[in-house]
């Protein structure tokens, strides 16, 4: 085998791989069939790619584009080796996508593939770094996202950025307040939407269009706050704090409480001793970094 898949997430109707193939000019290319709608992404080197649609180069930044039951082939003739970021569909998960996608009027990818394009490399690299921090709870949001941004992008449909009506903001204000009375648990955007009585798509649309954020994005920063607030106050150790903050794993807590705070949640609890004279114990805070948290539930 030159390809080894490992799914990252799932759900219905949709799931996710990371796809590393090693085939190089001396292998002859490999026809494989796609079951499902697909839009892979891909992370580096380049490939050829060959389907009913056409023959297309991919190189890093372009999205491969597939239908459900058709035949394609991969040729690695001008380089060995590449990576992507695969996303799949059900056809009717596809059509509630198209459906709420202004313009967009066929289920069918007409083109092979999208060049990089300057509007998806932002999108791209919150999925790298999805991927790259084994945050798997992003990549519900992010697969409506490619998904939308790829139907979007084909159909040559506009974006119309509608006042969100009352109705909308109501449905908003409610996820918020129930995102900040379940930020320890998980919070699932199918969730979100079902409890506003709309599909995930349009529920992801105007949620970041009223609160400038995405739903998981909010989560979050929501839990982030609450452990920054607790690293302040209390001298409970930064492993507790992190899975009572509802955060699965330490290593994954700390990179991004780095990320959003600037520092760690170490040098962050040491600056409370700093600015206000109280000690910090030694002990119970190294531990705190290294040691896994037993809950006792």
């Amino acid at each position: 085998m030159t390809a080894t898949t490992r799914t990252l997430a799932s759900g219905p109707g949709w799931h996710v791989a990371d796809v590393i193939c090693t085939a190089g000019a001396g292998d002859r290319p490999f026809e494989e069939a796609h079951q499902d709608f697909c839009v892979a992404a891909v992370t580096s080197g380049t490939f050829r790619y060959r389907a009913r649609q056409g023959t297309a180069m991919l190189s890093p930044g372009a999205l491969l584009l597939g239908n459900p039951g058709t035949c394609y082939e991969c040729g690695h003739e001008h380089g060995s080796g590449d990576r992507c970021l695969s996303f799949h569909f059900g056809p009717a998960y596809m059509e509630r996508i198209v459906a709420n996608v202004p313009g967009a009027r066929t289920l069918t990818f007409e083109a092979p593939r999208l060049p990089p394009l300057p509007a998806l490399a932002p999108l791209l690299a919150e999925a790298e770094a999805a991927r790259d921090m084994a945050d798997k709870d992003a990549f519900e949001e992010l697969s409506l996202r490619f998904a939308g941004a790829a139907v979007a992008t084909v159909s040559g449909a506009t974006p119309v950025l509608r006042t969100p009506s009352r109705r909308d903001q109501k449905r908003v204000a409610e996820a918020v307040r129930r995102i900040e009375l379940d930020a320890d648990g998980p919070v699932s955007l199918s969730a979100l939407a079902d409890g506003a009585a709309t599909s995930p798509y349009h529920f992801l649309r105007i949620f970041r269009q009223v609160a400038g954020m995405t739903p998981y994005q909010f989560l979050l920063k929501t839990r982030l706050h609450r452990a920054a607030v607790r690293l302040r106050l209390s001298d409970d150790a930064i492993s507790a704090i992190a899975f009572d903050a509802g955060f699965n794993d330490l290593s994954t807590f700390n990179r991004r409480f780095r990320r959003v705070m600037g520092e760690t949640p170490r040098d962050y609890r040491a600056r409370r001793s700093d600015s206000t004279g109280m000690r910090v114990p030694r002990r119970r805070q190294a531990q705190s970094e290294v040691g896994p948290h037993q809950p006792g539930r």
